[in-house]
């Protein structure tokens, strides 16, 4: 009995063993097609990917844009974080350019945190050559390294890398980006000096209407109030860059903005930053606007007008706390 028991179990093993080698060998056979399947995708992502990021850079160059790369002096670290002094500025095109917003941004590549500052153009600044005037006054005089060397010395800022995107291409970005507007709470009736009216309410704003919204200043809040303003466009565009139906329009409206982006970033750097940006949309901007509170004092400058005259060292301290924290 026991034996055709054994017997038995023998004749069963034995079975068994070819169709185990029969289903290894399907499992071994199909490992190779997945894969083809994997990179043939691949293949597919990045070659749509490459064709849509160099006809974003051609739509730039039809519409006349060309870009010489300024002079830049920032000095590069090995902290595993990158900072990048970001400017919104007019058309540089026959003759002085100016900024009219200034940001810093800071990638940390090790704990994956961006955060991001907004200095405030009114502050009253010494300029490296030329005596007292507002900050962003630096850049129409000597460009982005004058203003890189301003805010060296009066805040404790040494950004590595600068980039400037001028107006033009902030609307041609975001009507790429998103057709039908980007949601914004506008919090009132805007129309001077803006070159659209808005009304007060829940919106989707076209590229126009969000620079036009992002660069309001004539209400009490004044400048502090544009700025909370762009860091509000930030962050709703960050939202909009990390949606599902936003990613296949990303290669295209990245290579836009390459093309209207003038910036000393190799290309490598600039990229891995806007999707840590961009597809990180779960994570917040930490963020703060300079100067900081209760730090500066309004004044009447003899060329300037009304402008912020700072303590500089609380500044200072602040800034190396916030970047460093």
């Amino acid at each position: 009995m026991n034996e055709h028991k054994h017997r038995s179990k023998e004749s069963t093993n034995t079975e068994e063993q070819p169709t185990m080698r029969r289903t290894k060998k399907k499992k071994l056979k199909k490992f190779p097609i997945v894969i083809l399947i994997i990179v043939i995708i691949l293949a597919i992502i990045v070659g749509y990917s490459v064709h849509g990021y160099k006809s974003g850079i051609e739509y730039a160059k039809d519409q006349g844009k060309t870009l010489k790369q300024h002079k830049f002096n920032g000095a590069k670290k090995n902290d595993g974080k990158i900072t990048i002094m970001v400017l919104g500025a007019d058309k540089e095109q026959g003759g002085i350019s100016r900024t009219d917003s200034i940001m810093i941004a800071q990638y940390d590549y090790i704990h994956k945190k961006m955060k991001m500052m907004s200095v405030m153009r009114d502050i009253y600044a010494d300029i490296p050559g030329n005596g007292q005037h507002k900050i962003n006054s630096a850049y129409s005089i000597g460009g982005p390294e004058l203003l890189r060397q301003t805010l060296k010395k009066n805040l404790g800022i040494d950004p590595e890398y600068y980039a400037i995107l001028d107006f033009t291409g902030f609307e041609k970005m975001i009507d790429e980006l998103e057709p039908n507007g980007v949601p914004i709470d506008v919090e009132k009736d805007m129309s001077k000096n803006i070159g659209v009216s808005l009304k007060k309410g829940h919106h989707r704003l076209n590229g126009k209407e969000l620079l036009g919204y992002a660069r309001f200043r004539h209400d009490e809040e004044g400048d502090f109030g544009r700025v909370r303003r762009q860091q509000q466009v930030m962050q709703s565009l960050k939202q909009e860059l990390a949606s599902l139906d936003t990613l296949p329009k990303l290669p295209r409206v990245a290579g836009i903005l390459r093309g209207y982006l003038n910036t000393n970033m190799p290309d490598s750097a600039l990229i891995q930053t806007g999707l840590n940006f961009g597809i990180r949309g779960d994570k917040k901007v930490d963020s703060i606007t300079l100067p900081i509170q209760n730090t500066y004092q309004d004044i009447q400058s003899p060329m300037d007008g009304s402008a912020l005259e700072i303590d500089k060292a609380k500044n200072k301290k602040e800034v190396q706390k916030f970047l460093n924290e």
